[in-house]
């Protein structure tokens, strides 16, 4: 089966269609908090290792044509948070994406409760494992279809010891990060191996 006719699918058939074909990907929520203190929370799919020095992560906004509240925040207050989630909160974190108005809290709309840490000004997902607070660095609209990447700093980082390997990798299946494929599917992993870094003169070990 060849599917190749994008343009005559239906709107919604194409958007389930092509939205699953990258696989699984990271599922955060993104906590942040606009100048007067009205909060925000919003799930996001298309979070992105860039680099480790300096340690930068990025991400991909839907076009700015309509309010982005997750994101006029954050250009507003150089703050946001990125939280894992977990089958506990999975049910309030897919309630989060209903387009709420800027003055209904997703916190309190979705009962996830907010968290402050280390100062830092954007609210943390209390019930998250794994928590990440970061600063925006910058951004830039897409020519190709109007998406705003969005590049931004990790100032630190909140989860339990016992998610740290003895190598400082995060093992985000004991925090029970879940992954989603398409809109709205939802799974958790199981690891099927750790491999040493390949060598062209070395056969591959499990590490």
């Amino acid at each position: 089966m060849i599917v190749k006719d994008f343009d005559n699918m239906d709107k919604r058939d194409r958007a389930r269609f092509i939205n699953s074909l990258s696989g699984f990907k990271s599922l955060c929520l993104v906590g942040s908090k606009d100048k007067n203190g009205k909060t925000n929370l919003a799930p996001i799919s298309s979070v992105f290792h860039i680099g480790a020095d300096p340690a930068l992560m990025g991400m991909i906004f839907r076009p700015h044509s309509t309010p982005r509240h997750s994101l006029e925040n954050i250009i507003e207050t150089n703050s946001f948070t990125l939280n894992h989630v977990h089958k506990d909160i999975l049910h309030s974190a897919h309630q989060a994406s209903a387009r709420y108005d800027k003055e209904e809290s997703e916190f309190i709309q979705t009962n996830l409760e907010e968290e402050y840490l280390n100062g830092f000004y954007a609210p943390f997902v209390k019930d998250s494992r794994l928590k990440l607070g970061l600063k925006y660095e910058e951004h830039q609209t897409l020519k190709i279809n109007n998406t705003v990447l969005l590049i931004a700093s990790i100032d630190f980082v909140s989860l339990s010891k016992d998610f740290l390997r003895k190598d400082m990798s995060v093992d985000i299946e004991r925090a029970g990060t879940l992954t989603v494929s398409g809109l709205d599917c939802y799974h958790e992993t199981t690891q099927v191996a750790r491999l040493s870094y390949a060598k062209k003169d070395r056969d591959l070990t499990e590490i």
